[in-house]
């Protein structure tokens, strides 16, 4: 595994190398604060503040593309420049400003177990746009930075967002993809156009990512969470996925993730019936956490 390192823009109309990729995964971390570079012990525990070994935080979200509201920031923890497999069940942050004064009060992220490494997602309000971090208790000194930045300035739908239609491919039309779907075999959300789901009077769950060229590892697992998960909200939701290259030599970017103005994946769309985006998770997710969604979303 290779050493974190931060996440940079990238535009499109470049090969895979360059298209920038949401959040990190085993070796694609951002990896944010200090931190011992002993070898030491693997597994957090309940030594996870130890100081002769302290972890690292690392962001696995992309940086630029939060405004003010709810943001959602998940986080691995790592050592050595290898993320942890375990951890403690919950932990604890504050949220601080450029000078260290807190913002708010304390929150608290639950471990989610994915693959390759467990994450914990942060929920702060942010109000103002600007740089901000984030201490975790047991963590190093050193916040990890995130940026909020002004509404007017981020292209890609959020919360309160009206998501536009799009003709994505489907089995009937792939609309100059080969393949449709890069999932052998191909996954089922591919019955209906993103303009139909959003047609259906049905809430929408809308995928954009590639489980066969994700370079960070998490876009097939968040895929088949949600295939595992869709079957439980048929009569609720239509599921479509939009892969994020035309064709197998993942050189052109698929006009789907063009018309998002993406430059990250995966990334999935929840959006009522009324067309508007109520949540959109970048980079991972597990079962658990998906399931706490959908159904926020409907209630």
């Amino acid at each position: 595994m290779t050493t974190p390192h931060a996440t940079t823009v990238a535009k499109f109309g470049l090969d895979r190398r360059t298209f920038l990729f949401a959040a990190a995964a085993a070796g694609v971390a951002a990896a944010c604060g200090g931190g011992s570079e002993s070898s030491g012990n693997s597994g957090t525990g309940a030594g996870a503040g130890a100081t002769d070994d302290p972890f690292q935080v690392v962001q696995r979200f992309p940086s630029d593309v939060l405004v003010p509201g709810e943001v959602r920031l998940p986080f691995s923890l790592a050592r050595s420049a290898e993320l942890i497999t375990d951890g403690p069940a919950e932990l604890v942050g504050q949220v601080v400003d450029l000078d260290g004064n807190s913002i708010g009060d304390p929150i608290t992220a639950v471990r989610r177990d994915i693959t390759p490494a467990p994450y914990y997602a942060f929920r702060p309000t942010m109000d103002t746009p600007g740089v901000y971090g984030i201490r975790v208790n047991g963590g190093p000194d050193e916040a990890a930075n995130f940026q909020i930045m002004e509404s007017s300035q981020v292209a890609v739908p959020g919360p309160g967002d009206v998501l536009a239609g799009f003709d994505t491919p489907t089995a009937n039309d792939p609309g100059g993809l080969d393949p449709i779907c890069t999932r052998d075999p191909v996954c089922p959300f591919h019955e209906m156009t993103l303009t139909e789901a959003l047609a259906s009077g049905s809430s929408v769950a809308y995928i954009v990512g590639t489980p066969e060229f994700c370079q960070t590892g998490t876009c097939a697992p968040a895929l088949e969470t949600l295939i595992g998960v869709a079957p439980d909200y048929g009569d609720e939701f239509v599921f479509v996925h939009a892969e994020v290259y035309t064709d197998r030599t993942a050189t052109e970017v698929a006009p789907a993730v063009a018309a998002l103005d993406m430059q990250f994946e995966p990334a999935l769309f929840i959006v009522g019936p009324d067309g508007v985006v109520i949540e959109r998770l970048d980079g991972l997710w597990d079962a658990t956490e998906l399931r706490e969604r959908l159904g926020r979303s409907l209630s």
